[in-house]
């Protein structure tokens, strides 16, 4: 597998949002380095037109379990780095999504590997508290593409 696909498959994805603008890839924030930053287009009271700066971080997500989508398939500290840096983003003002690209049809949730990395599900865990959107979608895949599809339920518990 090209562990770049879902990287690329969620900057196409997004590109293709009419509520986003000034997409850019690899931004360094703080101690890290996110996969996406970009702005958010919304409207304030007064119809205003408003533009909000947000991080995005990618996971490529490869095991299932019985049509379920786990992560990680590994132990991953770079992994657990990156969302305490998007809780860091959220507190400073910054929008902050993690996108969890499951790289495959037919999952009926996704949920954080415990027997792999406990730590990992209690990031998780903090970063929804701290208001850190956390996303799971399919993928279609053909031989020569991946396209990000439809929302995936995350399940923590």
């Amino acid at each position: 597998m090209d562990s770049q696909a879902p990287n690329l498959a969620a900057y196409e994805w997004i590109l293709g949002s009419e509520s986003v603008c000034d997409v850019k890839r690899e931004v360094t924030y703080g101690q890290s380095r996110f996969d996406l930053a970009f702005q958010l287009i919304g409207k304030d009271e007064s119809g205003c037109v408003t533009h909000t700066p947000a991080f995005m971080e990618v996971k490529g997500v490869t095991l299932e379990n019985h049509n379920h989508a786990l992560f990680p398939d590994a132990p991953t500290i770079r992994g657990i780095k990156h969302i305490e840096e998007l809780i860091h983003a959220k507190n400073d003002g910054y929008e902050a999504y993690l996108l969890f690209v499951i790289q495959m049809k037919g999952m009926t949730g996704f949920s954080p590997n415990e027997e792999t990395q406990p730590e990992f599900k209690e990031a998780l865990k903090k970063a929804l508290a701290a208001g850190v959107h956390i996303l799971a979608y399919d993928c279609q895949i053909t031989e020569n593409s991946m396209i990000v599809d439809q929302p995936v339920p995350l399940i923590l518990d």
